[in-house]
């Protein structure tokens, strides 16, 4: 008998704790902590001081951090170094104090030369502009300026698509809704793994199985510890008998997260 897989559940709050930012990111606990005390993501001001949380308190993060995590661990996989990561953000705060850079640098190509996006132009991280910027077009390319949204933006408002796209899925006659919304969130934010998990999710419940697989494997490209992503994927080779294949999914979700029910 077929089961059901399993999509990701919104989040409507502002402020995540640092399990919720590793189980979300498909990143450890120590590793997300040692970034947040080496100051390479922020924390979230305790109410009505503008301050950061004394060091021995619990953390917590807004969704910008949740973004720079996953910035971090996008050009970790493209080969930069940690070492290069601190230091072009920090070139970047020195020159601009009230820019947070992590989310808008990209790699040039497939080299392991970054680039930030500011203010409708790219630049190093030491503050020259690239002039006449356009890179090639392909997968996970940048687009030209002109047809640039702002990166901050964009990832802001493909969250909302996503939320949006939670609340309309869990009813089948706003499913069409729903599907749009997760796909608008998926083309301002190609890298956004939860929409991916939970448009497979929903072309599943609709009959759309080997369209839902290509979603869920698309999300495990994105993040590859996605515990969701992984979890649907192993229920699909287990319904298929492809055990193997399945276990190692499902061993996939339970080291990303062995608290995930």
């Amino acid at each position: 008998m077929s089961r059901g897989v399993v999509g990701v559940t919104s989040r409507s709050v502002s402020a995540y704790t640092l399990s919720d930012v590793a189980r979300i990111c498909g990143v450890s606990q120590r590793r997300v902590r040692y970034w947040e005390r080496t100051a390479l993501i922020g924390v979230v001001p305790r109410a009505g001081t503008g301050e950061r949380a004394d060091d021995a308190a619990e953390p917590s993060f807004d969704f910008r951090d949740l973004v720079t995590v996953r910035r971090i661990l996008d050009l970790l996989d493209q080969g930069v170094p940690l070492r290069r990561i601190r230091k072009s953000a920090d070139a970047v705060r020195e020159r601009f104090p009230e820019l947070e850079p992590l989310p808008g640098f990209r790699t040039w190509r497939d080299s392991p030369r970054m680039l930030l996006h500011h203010e409708g132009a790219w630049m190093e991280p030491d503050g020259q502009l690239v002039l006449g910027f356009v890179p090639e077009r392909g997968e996970g390319a940048v687009a030209p300026l002109a047809e640039h949204p702002g990166i901050e933006d964009a990832v802001m408002a493909a969250r909302a698509w996503f939320e949006r796209g939670c609340e309309l899925d869990v009813e089948r006659s706003t499913w069409d809704e729903a599907d749009a919304c997760y796909r608008r969130a998926i083309s301002l934010d190609p890298g956004y793994a939860d929409a991916w998990c939970n448009l497979g999710s929903l072309l599943f419940n609709r009959g759309r199985r080997d369209e839902a697989r290509h979603h869920f494997a698309r999300a495990v490209e994105c993040a590859p510890r996605h515990v969701e992503a992984h979890l649907n994927l192993g229920t699909l080779c287990e319904d298929e008998g492809h055990d193997d294949r399945a276990l190692a999914h499902y061993r996939q979700s339970l080291e990303s997260d062995p608290l995930f029910p």
